[in-house]
């Protein structure tokens, strides 16, 4: 049973930093596509930045150049690592797991998700 669990959320001043971390465990496979998603209030959730196993990376454009997606020494954990935070960045943010070498990207092609960690961006 695969499963996803995401930590480092909380709240802060706009223009801070934090970084989330997300634990994998129970994947046959040393290395998979594993990206971060998040969910406004009202909100489709949304694809923030994702690394396949090659450790090519791909990044929403609201986050490019703020935001950066990596792996941790044993390819079961990843981190983001964000700054330059803004208001609009509140949501509860997602880990996820797709079941392939190379990432597809979207919401549905995720195979596993984690429960999320709450990031609230205060202006």
């Amino acid at each position: 049973q695969v499963q996803l669990a995401e930590s480092g959320g909380g709240s802060l001043q706009a223009g801070g930093s934090l970084r989330l971390s997300c634990v994998a465990s129970g994947y046959p496979y040393s290395r998979f596509c594993m990206g971060w998603f998040r969910q406004a209030p009202g909100k489709e959730r949304e694809a923030v930045a994702s690394i396949d196993a090659d450790d090519d990376t791909t990044y929403a454009s609201s986050v490019k150049g703020r935001f950066t997606i990596s792996r941790g020494n044993d390819d079961n954990t990843m981190y983001l690592q964000m700054s330059g935070l803004k208001p609009e960045d509140t949501a509860m943010y997602y880990c996820a797991a797709e079941h392939a070498l190379s990432c597809s990207g979207g919401v549905d092609d995720m195979d596993f998700w984690g429960k999320g960690t709450l990031v609230t961006i205060l202006s």
